[in-house]
């Protein structure tokens, strides 16, 4: 009778199924890699640049808070409408205002 061994599998052997695992458990748990990368030149800093990256599923970033996306007007079309809505009535407000300060230039424009 022999027992299981406890050694990993080689390479190429299962592995999909383990990257599979791997990578629901990272989608469902959720994986932020962090970073900062600074470069000086005799003591005197001249570029610091700071990287964040979060991995998730979409369910998990907005169960921590994260949804940045959905109010991204170029990944969201809902928000892209939105802009344009707010845009629109800022636009109307505008003009408006300019008609209220003078209100004879706008009726001379449309008898001509």
């Amino acid at each position: 009778m022999t027992t299981p061994s406890r050694m990993p599998e080689p390479f190429g052997q299962g592995s999909s199924a383990n990257l599979a695992d791997i990578l629901e458990r990272v989608l469902d748990k959720g994986i932020v890699i962090a970073g900062d990368i600074r470069i000086n030149l005799l003591d005197i800093e001249l570029l610091t640049i700071k990287l964040r990256l979060i991995v998730a599923s979409v369910d998990k970033a907005k169960e921590m808070g994260i949804d940045w996306w959905e109010t991204d007007p170029a990944l969201s079309s809902r928000a892209r409408r939105d802009e344009l809505t707010r845009e629109n009535a800022e636009l109307r407000e505008r003009l408006a205002r300019l008609e209220e300060l003078e209100p004879g230039r706008a009726e001379k424009k449309e008898a001509q």
